[in-house]
């Protein structure tokens, strides 16, 4: 089959891969019908390459028909069109059942010190071939597929693997409540998606900040304030000018560790990418790396006593931290990988009203064959041609 495979830092190859097959009692082969490129994939584009190995298959959004099950798959069926948690998650372990599919205890990458194992996500998260691809070996069929009705595109679904729960979590970790300000850092596809969760969930003013005309457009277009970058010196001032002088109730981070803004961070990462792997990885793992002007603005733009959720993706082991604002201010700040299987029933409801209430069909501004991945993946990067979100058909 063909699939979108890492090469080397910022090269990515369409190549011709083994058909995926069942391994385990639990496995399904899922018949990919969508998949699309995500803002963490570009962290192994350009980042993470010292956790890739060449041939490594990407990807981590997708949907599909399921083609084959394992004999404890559950009620899966061959036939079923399903959308895939990016996260792979038992449901039967402690951590399942408590709203940790995130940290599943059967899936955990233990040899590497981290928690479920994710599709296409380096060897830290246990190497798993992703979904950008012609079929998908589905590991835990038995509870993480999402059964979907066969009507509707499938971009009303394709985000619940990832970037709609990961959006969603965001704002409820920001304890979003009625009448509340909340800020949102980023105006990617998850950034988006988290102001529109921030809403649906009750706050009355979200504020939006970004630097990229067509991320601040589309926020526009859902009719949240914006915040350019571009045009104040510091991004906190700003959020108090629009909050009577105190801050937003809450501020969600939906930018990760290649913000714009942090020159030294970014010319070290530079430099480490270009280090033996093995040196390359021990730097990674024992350095701070991540670029923080992201986090640190959403520290201070947040008021004393609010809330900090964090959403965008950090791998520094080491990164340093202004403790004292921190206690100072009496911050909560909740984080972590998206649980994407404790939320996916409702949004599931959500994404099915009239309406596309979410944008979820209009998000995407590329759709592409598989066969130009290579070629999205750079656009992406480089935010060209108005890129906010790629899907790819990998039939094309």
């Amino acid at each position: 089959m063909k699939a979108l495979t890492w090469q080397c830092t910022e090269q990515v190859e369409v190549r011709e891969v083994p058909d995926p097959r069942i391994e385990q009692p639990t496995d399904a082969i899922v018949r990919v019908t969508s998949t699309a490129i995500c803002g963490s994939d570009l962290h192994l584009y350009s980042v993470l390459g010292p956790f890739l190995d060449a041939g490594d298959v990407l990807g981590h959004e997708f949907m599909g028909i399921v083609e084959e099950v394992g004999p404890e798959a559950g009620d899966l069926k061959v036939g079923d069109r399903v959308v895939v948690p990016f996260n792979i998650s038992c449901g039967h372990c402690f951590m399942c059942t408590h709203g940790k599919q995130s940290q599943c205890e059967t899936t955990q990458v233990t040899d590497q010190g981290k928690g479920a194992a994710l599709f296409g996500y380096t060897r830290l998260y246990g190497q798993v071939p992703g979904g950008q691809a012609e079929y998908v070996r589905v590991p835990q069929a038995q509870y993480g597929p999402v059964k979907l009705p066969h009507h509707g595109v499938d971009e009303r679904y394709l985000y619940l693997s990832d970037i709609l729960p990961t959006a969603w979590q965001a704002a409820k970790y920001a304890d979003v409540a009625p009448g509340q300000t909340v800020a949102v850092m980023g105006l990617g596809p998850v950034g988006q998606f988290a102001a529109r969760s921030a809403r649906q969930q009750g706050a009355e003013r979200v504020i939006t900040v970004d630097l990229v005309d067509e991320r601040l457009q589309l926020a526009r277009d859902f009719g949240f304030e914006t915040v350019d970058l571009r045009e104040v010196d510091h991004v906190g001032d700003a959020i108090r000018d629009l909050t009577a002088g105190r801050g937003a109730d809450a501020v969600i981070e939906a930018v990760g560790m290649e913000a714009h803004g942090s020159p030294v961070a970014e010319t070290v990462i530079t430099g480490v990418g270009k280090l033996p792997k093995p040196v390359a990885r021990k730097v990674t793992e024992t350095v701070g790396i991540d670029r923080l002007a992201a986090l640190q603005a959403s520290f201070d733009a947040v008021r004393r006593g609010g809330t900090v959720s964090v959403a965008g993706v950090y791998g520094g082991a080491a990164d340093p931290m202004d403790l004292m604002t921190l206690f100072d201010k009496n911050l909560t700040i909740r984080m972590g990988q998206c649980n994407v299987r404790q939320w996916t029933d409702e949004l599931l409801e959500l994404v099915q009203r009239d309406g596309d209430v979410m944008g979820t069909e209009t998000l995407a501004t590329h759709r592409l064959g598989l066969s130009e991945a290579a070629e999205a993946y750079a656009t992406f990067q480089q935010k060209k041609d108005g890129c906010i979100k790629v899907v790819l058909d990998p039939t094309r």
